[in-house]
């Protein structure tokens, strides 16, 4: 028995579609409706909607008839941008659940690579949470594999200024890759999200800077007072800084030399400057606190050792000869 009334396309007015509840997609592009509608304004909806239909009992005893659409949001938006007032319908039969609206719903935008991996992932999340379904049965929905709907469902795990900019298209999904692999270090992921926008770093060049700070952690391992020293110098400088100690002679010797090589990140000149102010003032606060001290060590009361002594020291302006003279006694 077929699942369309009737097998047949019916011509319903566009105000009478209510849409997708259940829609995944929240963002539309602006300049592609619009290029859409143009193309139906000329040529016509090529590809009919699918919705559902519902009768309805109105308040004077009579019956309405709502439309809730399934499927072909964008098509229905760009049709009522380009000014239709009817639009081709496969009207589905039977009682559709919430479940199935949400299925077919992003089905249909998987199938078109419509949707956005922040749609997407946002669109399985909701079949996890609402019906509970396992990552690898979400997969058999849309023809993907268990590891792609569990790597599409950690997007929603990075901070959301980063699944904004993904949301924005300013990084591209790969960009997630190594952006994730430091999720467990957000102001080290901050840092290569910026670089990323700022330098425009393309996947590979992200990828192998996710790898380095990687490495180099779990090299640091060994060595916390080194790992806290860098900590400071990042929460002091607000950028990444690395520290790396020289390598150990072929003997396993170092030769008694300790040292190494300290590496700031900036993006632009004026962050650099921004840096070197920043340095400063941290090195006018160190010479203040010092000053202070000082002031305030020689301001401190003298002890009664230190009085007796001061007494007996002679007078400013006094000089040996009069110290001793015979007008300095009396009988």
């Amino acid at each position: 028995m077929s699942q369309f009334y009737n097998d047949s396309i019916f011509w319903i007015e566009v105000d009478k579609i209510k849409p997708n509840p259940f829609q995944p997609r929240r963002d539309f592009d602006e300049a592609q409706l619009k290029s859409l509608s143009d193309s139906i304004r000329q040529y016509g909806v090529l590809q009919a909607l699918v919705v559902t239909r519902k009768e309805l009992e109105k308040g004077d005893g009579g019956i309405g008839v709502e439309y809730e659409l399934v499927a072909g949001e964008r098509r229905l938006r760009a049709a009522k941008l380009a000014g239709l007032v009817q639009v081709p319908v496969l009207i589905r039969t039977g009682e559709e659940t919430d479940l199935m609206k949400l299925e077919l719903a992003i089905i249909e935008n998987i199938q078109r690579e419509d949707l956005s991996p922040v749609d997407r992932a946002r669109a399985f999340e909701r079949l996890v949470k609402e019906f509970n379904f396992k990552h690898h049965e979400i997969g058999k929905k849309v023809g993907k594999s268990r590891e792609y709907v569990s790597n599409t469902l950690r997007i929603l795990s990075l901070p959301e200024y980063i699944v904004n900019a993904l949301s924005e298209n300013k990084i591209t999904e790969g960009h997630t890759r190594p952006l994730m692999m430091l999720i467990d270090r957000p102001r080290e992921q901050e840092t290569l999200f910026k670089e990323i926008m700022f330098k425009k770093l393309n996947v590979r060049e992200a990828e192998s800077i996710a790898r380095h700070i990687a490495v180099e952690r779990a090299r640091k391992l060994i060595d916390q007072e080194l790992i806290d020293i860098e900590d400071q110098f990042k929460e002091k400088l607000g950028t990444r800084v690395r520290i790396e100690k020289k390598p150990a002679r072929p003997n396993g010797h170092s030769g008694g030399e300790e040292g190494g090589r300290v590496t700031i990140d900036f993006f632009n000149k004026d962050d650099l400057r921004a840096l070197l102010e920043r340095i400063d003032r941290e090195g006018q606060q160190v010479a203040y606190a010092a000053g202070t001290e000082a002031v305030a060590e020689s301001a401190a009361p003298l002890t009664d050792e230190e009085k007796i002594l001061a007494e007996d020291e002679p007078s400013k302006g006094e000089d040996d000869d009069s110290l001793y003279s015979v007008a300095n006694f009396s009988i």
